[in-house]
């Protein structure tokens, strides 16, 4: 593991990226300790503070642990998806508030995406899967339900159904799509939208899902992302008659 003095980039920066691609080409395997803070310093030729930013943006990462006594130290973490699914959240999150994508783009995005997941959730899913769906949409249908609530419901609904696919790549890469855009959609679309619509159209998805039909859940996923498009298109052209 080697870092460039020369390099404006940050020491602690170098040091965490020649940690990291030692974990990820298996120089460093997991459960395995890592040099301590001294050795590394003297490795990488720079000050024990330096080091310790370094470890501290691995650990941020969830790529290391620290443990505290004799026999601790910094040790190679195993990730999951699941420990990561977060980050890709508060990413997918960040991208989308920082960058000029249009309601249109995220939604196409988004359903897209889920629909990957059809075929697969249609054959894969479990009673627990199906039995999640079924809750939220009972939830949804309940009266003075807040609009956050219905929206964390939503969300709850489509990721049983991504989660259905049985397939953790899938889950991890769809948490952002899920997590991120639903709710932007949600906020955009709530003033307009008819609960009852969509919940008729959440109950089309599970029948779907329920029968294991692949075609008719993706039709069902289609019929969402119109109703949805539709609502935006309402909201905007609302907007844009009061200005």
């Amino acid at each position: 593991m080697k870092i460039d003095p020369d390099n404006p980039a940050d020491l602690s920066a170098q040091i965490a990226a020649a940690i990291r691609d030692a974990i990820i080409s298996g120089g460093l395997i997991v459960d395995e300790r890592l040099p301590s803070e001294a050795e590394l310093a003297e490795q990488f030729d720079v000050s024990r503070p330096t080091v310790r930013e370094a470890l501290k943006r691995l650990a941020a990462q969830s790529l290391i642990r620290t443990q505290r006594g004799a026999t601790g130290g910094a040790f190679v973490n195993r990730l999951s998806f699941e420990a990561a699914q977060p980050q890709q959240i508060t990413t997918s999150t960040l991208l989308l508030s920082m960058n000029a994508v249009s309601f249109e783009t995220a939604c196409e995005a988004r359903y897209a995406l889920e629909r990957a997941c059809a075929p697969l959730a249609a054959t894969r899913r479990t009673p627990d899967h199906l039995a999640t769906m079924r809750a939220e949409i009972h939830r949804q249908s309940q009266p003075g339900l807040t609009d956050e609530a219905f929206c964390a419901s939503d969300v709850a609904f489509h990721r049983a159904l991504v989660d259905g696919a049985g397939n953790p790549v899938l889950s991890y890469q769809l948490a952002g799509a899920v997590e991120a855009m639903q709710p932007l959609m949600n906020m955009i679309t709530f003033t307009a939208r008819d609960r009852a619509r969509i919940i008729a159209l959440h109950e089309g998805i599970a029948d779907a899902i329920e029968a294991q039909d692949a075609a008719a859940t993706a039709s069902a996923l289609t019929a969402l992302e119109q109703e949805t498009q539709t609502l935006a298109h309402s909201v905007f052209a609302a907007r844009a008659a009061r200005r």
